[in-house]
C-alpha cells in the first residue's frame, strides 16, 4: 500500500516533528490535537524545526535565502491543523502520539477505527505499550502496528515497527515501506517490553542513574562526562528532560516490571514527576527550560 495522505493525533513533544517529517516527505498531513493551543504549538514546532533545517542548507550555499523562504512556506503549508476529526475521511496512515497511558490510547484507537477508511493503517508512536492491546479496541487489529520514532523526530532516522498479536505482514510490509518513504529506516520487531532500542538503552543508562542516586553525584557533571567521553551526543538527564520525564519514567518502570531490579527507576526522576516537572515540555525538570 502506497500513502498518499497521512495524519498525526497528538501535537505534543513528537506530534509536532512527525509532521512535519511526513510534510517533508511531500505528502498532506492532518495534525490533531483536543484544544487549539496544542495544535498551533504543534505547527509552530514543525516551522521552527523546517526553519532550521533550510537555514542550514542556505549557510552551505546549497540553496538561497529565497528558496528557503518559498520551501518553508510548501513544507508547512501541507500540515493542517485541527481539533476534530475532519480531514481524516482519506487517509491512508495514522500516527498517535498521545500520552503514554494505555486508556487513553484504546479511546484514540477506538475513535480512528470509526472515522478512517477501512482500509488505513493505525500506527502508535508508543516507545513501550503493547500493539495488541490497542488494536483490542478496534474493528481491525490487522491493521494496528507500533511505528515508533526517536527524539528529535526531524533528525533521528530509526523507526521501530512493532508487530502486534494480530497484526498482518502486508501491514508490517506496508509501515516498513512507509517509513522508506518519510526517508527513516525501519527495523521490524515483536512485541516486547521496551521493544528494541529502549531495552538496549535503559539496560546502561539505568546504571547512570543508579550511581546518580547512590552517590548523589550532580546530573549535569554527568551528563557532561558522558559527552565529553563522546559516548553519547549529550547527556542521559539532559536527554529524558528533552524527551518527556514522565514519559521516561513510564518507560523504566515497565522494563523494571517486566524484566527485574536490573532496570533501574531513578529516585530523583520520580521525585521530579510528582512534583509536576516533566522537563522541556513544563520549562523544568533536571534543567531550566526556555
Amino acid at each position: 500500500m502506497f500513502v498518499f495522505k497521512a495524519a498525526v493525533v497528538g501535537a505534543g513533544t513528537m506530534g509536532g516533528e512527525i509532521a512535519q517529517v511526513v510534510a517533508s516527505a511531500g505528502l498532506p498531513v492532518v495534525l490533531k490535537d483536543v484544544k487549539q493551543e496544542l495544535v498551533d504549538q504543534g505547527l509552530e514546532k514543525a516551522r521552527q524545526v523546517t526553519q532550521g533545517q533550510l537555514g542550514g542548507l542556505v549557510k552551505k550555499e546549497k540553496i538561497t535565502q529565497e528558496q528557503a523562504d518559498a520551501q518553508l512556506e510548501e513544507i508547512v503549508g501541507r500540515i493542517a491543523g485541527t481539533t476534530e476529526y475532519e480531514g481524516f475521511g482519506d487517509v491512508d496512515f495514522v500516527i498517535e502520539a498521545v500520552p503514554e497511558r494505555m486508556q487513553v490510547k484504546q479511546a484514540v484507537f477506538a475513535e480512528l477505527d470509526e472515522v478512517t477508511p477501512g482500509q488505513a493503517i493505525l500506527a502508535s508512536n508508543t516507545s513501550s505499550l503493547s500493539i495488541t492491546e490497542m488494536g483490542e479496541a478496534t474493528t481491525r487489529p490487522h491493521k494496528v502496528v507500533g511505528f515508533h520514532f526517536f527524539y528529535p523526530a526531524s533528525t533521528l532516522r530509526l523507526i521501530e515497527v512493532i508487530e502486534g498479536d494480530e497484526t498482518s505482514e502486508d501491514t508490517m510490509q506496508s509501515a516498513a515501506n512507509f517509513a522508506q518513504q518519510i526517508r527513516k529506516q525501519p527495523i521490524r520487531c515483536g512485541e516486547a517490553p521496551g521493544f528494541v532500542v529502549n531495552r538496549i538503552l535503559n539496560s546502561s543508562v539505568s546504571e547512570i542513574w543508579r550511581v546518580r542516586d547512590e552517590e548523589e553525584l550532580d546530573v549535569k557533571d554527568v551528563d557532561k562526562v558522558v559527552q565529553e567521553s563522546k559516548a553519547a551526543p549529550m547527556g542521559p538527564f539532559f536527554l529524558a528532560d528533552l524527551v518527556g520525564l514522565d514519559t521516561v519514567v513510564h518507560v523504566a518502570e515497565h522494563l523494571r516490571d517486566s524484566f527485574g531490579d536490573r532496570f533501574y527507576v531513578s529516585s530523583a526522576m520520580k521525585e521530579l514527576v510528582e512534583a509536576g516537572n516533566y522537563g522541556q515540555k513544563t520549562g523544568k525538570g533536571f534543567y531550566e527550560h526556555g
